[in-house]
């Protein structure tokens, strides 16, 4: 479902009457090997790529092509990214940007800031291709069912044309506004999230040494006001203290709440329970726990 249109000036690629887009996927790490399954599924023409090889090998059983060479083109419909980091996309877009066929649709599921991403549509256009920033949230749970929410920004027109890819993936995807609007709005999503994350933490550890089960305040809040999906997939892991497998990463949050941080900072804005959140972050990273699962803070509280 798209929710918002703006006027183009121009048009991208016609996507081909078929069973399937034609996609590469960049990028196979928690999100992306979950994501690159639904399309396998959906009948969509799949090529992948990730830096670790190994990461592909599942999907190529199942049926993918394999990219070895970035720097080749890459003969698709739409490129797929979903990378740590605005380093890593900078550096796949060092590759791939030089190749793009004009009317080619780039589409970067990554958190990254949104002057990497304006900087990056302003290179893709003047290729006559296109880059849509569509970072998500739902986690590895959204991922596997393809409910996915997705903070689209770029060319109305480009985005339209992807509703058949994005229902693979998505329950919603929400159009923001021009290139980089998608990352400020999970730069938002990602502020809720942290902040509401470290206070679980903290509910749970009260819970706990006042003497009362926090395995229950999940049931037990369940509909309520404080209820949400973080709190019903954190604090049973919190209070059983069993992080595995891992869901949310410590480290990709604390990258996100960094880059709010900065962009408030450019703004002029104080934000400072985002502030305080970061710290705790940071603590868990400092504690050699940064590829550890979210719900692993906890141990900033109980020891």
């Amino acid at each position: 479902m798209l929710m918002k249109s703006s006027p183009v000036s121009t048009d991208p690629l016609a996507l081909r009457e078929r069973a399937g887009v034609r996609v590469a996927f960049l990028g196979i790490g928690l999100m992306g090997s979950r994501m690159s399954t639904r399309l396998l599924q959906a009948g969509h023409s799949l090529s992948v790529w990730n830096r670790t090889h190994a990461a592909t090998e599942s999907l190529a059983a199942q049926g993918a092509q394999v990219l070895t060479d970035l720097s080749q083109p890459i003969d698709v419909d739409v490129i797929g990214l979903c990378l740590a980091d605005d380093a890593a996309v900078q550096q796949v877009a060092s590759q791939i940007l030089p190749q793009l066929q004009a009317g080619q649709i780039v589409v970067d599921f990554s958190s990254i800031t949104a002057e990497t991403t304006r900087e990056l549509a302003q290179l893709a256009q003047a290729l006559g291709a296109f880059w849509v920033d569509a970072p998500v949230s739902g986690g590895v749970i959204g991922a596997e069912q393809g409910t996915l929410v997705i903070f689209a920004g770029g060319d109305a027109t480009a985005i339209a044309q992807l509703t058949d890819f994005f229902a693979t993936l998505s329950q919603r995807v929400t159009h923001m506004g021009a290139s980089g609007a998608g990352q400020v709005t999970k730069i938002c999503n990602q502020l809720i999230v942290a902040a509401n994350s470290t206070l679980i933490a903290e509910a749970v550890a009260l819970a706990q040494r006042a003497g009362v089960d926090a395995s229950q305040l999940a049931p037990a809040l369940a509909g309520g006001f404080a209820d949400s999906k973080p709190l019903q997939i954190l604090a049973p892991r919190m209070a059983s203290q069993s992080f595995e497998p891992v869901q949310w990463k410590v480290q990709t949050l604390n990258k996100d709440l960094n880059n709010a941080l900065n962009l408030a900072q450019s703004l002029g804005l104080s934000i400072p329970v985002a502030q305080h959140a970061q710290q705790r972050l940071q603590q868990q990273v400092d504690a050699g726990q940064a590829a550890a699962d979210l719900s692993s803070i906890i141990q900033l509280y109980v020891k």
